[in-house]
């Protein structure tokens, strides 16, 4: 909570100019947010409006440091977004933890901005969590975008996926299939073995690449068939295999363990094997990209 005395200079502001200018990392989306949730007191009074103010006005705004810092770990976000291939069609990016791929300063905020004078704003042809890292396409033309769109759509391009997981499976390499239902007012997703209602089959494969009988994790490789939300962390915990560091589906003790905060799971190879027409975009055929997995060095 925030408390500010209105003083004669600031005499008959309104409120939400004179609250922007005096709380940082304080923004106008924010604002409308605090004040349509009645989480602001003006002499006592919760308000919902953008009034004027006046001097010795004691003004409370209940809002919590985390939400005002965001603008600022928004920036360091943004300045540690790495490019790893463009032309005129595409640009592939390694996305850093901590941002969303679309919404209001997303990881789509950030490019439009920078490609604000282009006559198409490039466009995310798929999407990542936003404590996932790793390879994101965004396609630099409206036909550009439609091809992406299609070439995933048909499974034309495979995306790896680096995950380091807690315990060791007895099997080196696995395709498992399961059922998942998405509950989008608890924002999580839960797996069955067996169909059921409101459920949607899931493929997810995965490979053992580098392990640790030590302290009994390994790195596997991870390619999901069908691109469900969450798949890959709820699948992966539902086998018996979490993702360290993985708040929602992991296990709070092995994350304090390695002292992970987010999960660490890396999109980390894309690989284009196109088998459908792909017009100006034939030149990707057969072309991989890939990025290291910062995780690779722990274990």
């Amino acid at each position: 909570m925030k408390k500010l005395i209105v003083t004669e200079k600031n005499d008959g502001k309104k409120l939400n100019t004179y609250l922007l200018n005096n709380i940082e990392g304080l923004t106008y989306s924010l604002f409308s947010n605090t004040l349509r949730k009645k989480d602001i007191k003006i002499n006592g009074k919760r308000i919902n409006k953008d009034i004027q103010i006046h001097t010795g006005d004691e003004i409370q705004i209940y809002i919590s440091d985390d939400l005002l810092n965001q603008k600022a770990q928004n920036t360091e976000i943004t300045q540690n977004i790495e490019t790893i291939y463009e032309d005129e069609q595409i640009l592939i990016l390694n996305k850093p933890q901590g941002i969303e791929v679309t919404g209001q300063k997303s990881l789509t905020t950030y490019i439009h901005n920078k490609y604000q004078k282009a006559k198409f704003k490039p466009m995310p042809c798929h999407r990542l969590d936003r404590n996932t890292y790793g390879l994101i396409i965004y396609a630099k033309t409206q036909e550009a975008l439609e091809i992406m769109l299609q070439k995933f759509k048909n499974h034309e391009i495979e995306k790896h996926y680096h995950a380091w997981v807690y315990n060791i499976p007895q099997e080196e390499q696995k395709e498992i299939t399961a059922y998942l239902f998405k509950d989008t007012k608890k924002a999580r997703v839960y797996i069955s073995d067996k169909p059921e209602k409101g459920y949607q089959k899931i493929i997810t494969s995965y490979k053992v690449i580098k392990k640790n009988k030590q302290n009994n994790t390994c790195i596997l490789d991870v390619q999901i068939q069908t691109g469900k939300t969450h798949q890959i962390r709820a699948h992966l915990a539902y086998i018996g295999l979490p993702i360290i560091g993985d708040g929602k589906y992991g296990k709070n003790e092995i994350n304090k363990k390695f002292k992970k905060k987010t999960q660490c799971l890396c999109a980390y190879k894309l690989k284009f094997n196109f088998t459908t027409p792909s017009k100006e975009l034939s030149y990707l055929n057969k072309k991989t990209i890939t990025i290291k997995n910062k995780d690779n060095a722990t274990i």
